[in-house]
């Protein structure tokens, strides 16, 4: 059974936070077609300061998630920290004290997560939001597993439905938040906030990937 080290995986989170910084100036370009055009500024200072306090701890993957969590939930504007804060904190809760990481334990983590997310927001499949991405990632994922597909297999699985989501929001009316007061002008645009979670995805299930073992 393939398996990841939780205590020696928190460098995916500083990973994470590198692509997030990269790309914040796409996310706001994004963003500034149909939202306020912030949202790459404020994931960016956030992700970027959780990855100053990570630098060097030598954390674990639970406890990287944690610090992240908490720095987007509490330091950053916008709509997305809280969102973002919460899905980090569930997921570091999930997978705490677990020595190894498996298929399963990732399953739970990616619930809870997405749980969280919806126990704060209204929004669901089709609003044109960060759930387009999350959601067939999940169900993706535990498709794959339930079919017999290896962790990685699954993981591969997972990254190709979240990008499939993203680019499912360029042909979506915004239903919520500052973008859904435009209406049928929203279509033709990708949703920021699907964008920056295909990035999040990807970079966590890439590098929980080439970790297994």
């Amino acid at each position: 059974m393939q398996t990841f080290d939780n205590a020696s995986a928190g460098a995916i989170v500083v990973s994470m936070a590198e692509r997030i910084v990269e790309n914040r100036a796409y996310l706001s370009e994004i963003d500034g077609k149909i939202g306020d055009g912030d949202h790459g500024v404020n994931m960016a200072k956030g992700f970027g300061m959780a990855a100053e306090r990570l630098k060097g701890k030598d954390a674990s993957l639970a406890q990287s998630l944690d610090t992240l969590g908490t720095v987007l939930m509490t330091e950053i504007g916008g709509s997305m920290g809280p969102l973002y804060g919460v899905m980090f904190t569930e997921f570091a809760e999930t997978i705490e004290g677990a020595e190894k990481v498996d298929a399963a334990a990732y399953s739970r983590m990616l619930h809870a997560g997405l749980a969280g997310i919806q126990s704060i927001g209204s929004a669901k499949v089709g609003d044109k939001t960060l759930l387009d991405t999350l959601v067939p990632a999940v169900e993706a994922f535990d498709a794959a597993t339930a079919d017999g597909k290896s962790f990685g297999e699954a993981l591969e699985a997972l990254v190709a439905a979240a990008e499939a989501g993203r680019d499912s929001t360029i042909n979506l009316v915004a239903k919520i938040g500052r973008a859904s007061r435009l209406g049928e002008r929203s279509l033709g645009v990708l949703d920021a906030g699907a964008t920056s979670c295909a990035i999040i995805l990807k970079e966590l299930s890439d590098g929980a990937r080439v970790r297994l073992a």
